[in-house]
Formats: C-alpha cells, structure tokens, sequence
C-alpha cells in the first residue's frame, strides 16, 4: 500500500463521521466564557426567531457577538444545506475559554498590576425541528380513526 492509500482512508471515514448540522463559530471572541454562556444558556432550545428576538433586546456586550454568530449560522443552514429557517431551533450551545491576553498595569511605588483580558470560542449548533400538524390535519386524521373504528364494528 502507497502513503496516499491509507490518508484516503482516513479521509472517507472522517467525512463519514463528521457533524452535519448546521453550524457556526466564533473563535477568540473578547468576552469571557462565563459571560458568553449566561446569554447561550437563555437561548438555547429555542426557536431561531424567539433566539433572535431574546439577542436583539438582551443589554449585554456578548449578545451582540452571538447574535452575530447565529446569524451565521441560519446563513450556513440556507445557503450550504438548504434547510427552511421556520424549522430551525438551537440545538447546542457552547462557550469555551480561549487563550488569556495578559496586560501590566503600573501601580504605585514601582508595582506592577496584571490584567488578565480572556477569551472565548463561542459555538453555536441548529437543527431541524418537525413542524407541528395543523390543527385541522389533528382533527380529519381522529375523524378518520373514529370511521375506521365503526366500519369495523359493524
């Protein structure tokens, strides 16, 4: 077997594996991980019009940054998987520390005071959600158990 051989391999099983929903990210956003997720953990499992709406009106820096990355990824889910947006809801959501800035703050008498600016990768997973039957749709398909159910009796 030739190099080439075994790294095709890999590569079929990896696209086998890899995650198709749809998907964005945010890598070394400056906000720290702990602001971020208090926002993700309001918007997760909504729907993508509720979770826009909740971005929109949230006062904190980070829902401006994730409202961006949402906004990307409804963008990904039309564009490159063409699913309909009315049947998106957020899946999966995570903030995860990124690397730390540290900064020097002089202070009195020759000290020094370090600042530590953190940052985040922030992600944000969709997914199809079905959508619900119509109430009429409810309603023929238990009148048509119902007629089934007395044809049989008779």
């Amino acid at each position: 077997m030739s190099k080439g051989h075994r790294t095709k391999i890999k590569q079929e099983r990896n696209e086998e594996n890899r995650d198709r929903r749809p998907q964005a990210h945010h890598m070394y956003a400056r906000v720290s991980d702990t602001k971020a997720r208090i926002v993700l953990d309001e918007i997760k499992g909504k729907s993508v019009g509720a979770a826009l709406g909740i971005l929109e009106y949230s006062p904190r820096y980070a829902s401006y940054l994730i409202k961006k990355v949402l906004n990307s990824a409804i963008a990904n889910a039309e564009n490159n998987l063409g699913l309909d947006v009315s049947e998106l809801f957020v899946e999966d959501v995570f903030a995860n520390q990124g690397p730390t800035l540290k900064r020097i703050q002089p202070r009195a008498q020759g000290r020094a005071y370090a600042i530590h600016k953190k940052t985040s990768h922030i992600s944000i997973y969709l997914n199809r959600r079905e959508a619900k039957k119509s109430l009429a749709k409810r309603i023929e398909t238990k009148v048509k158990q119902e007629v089934k159910a007395i044809k049989e009796d008779k």
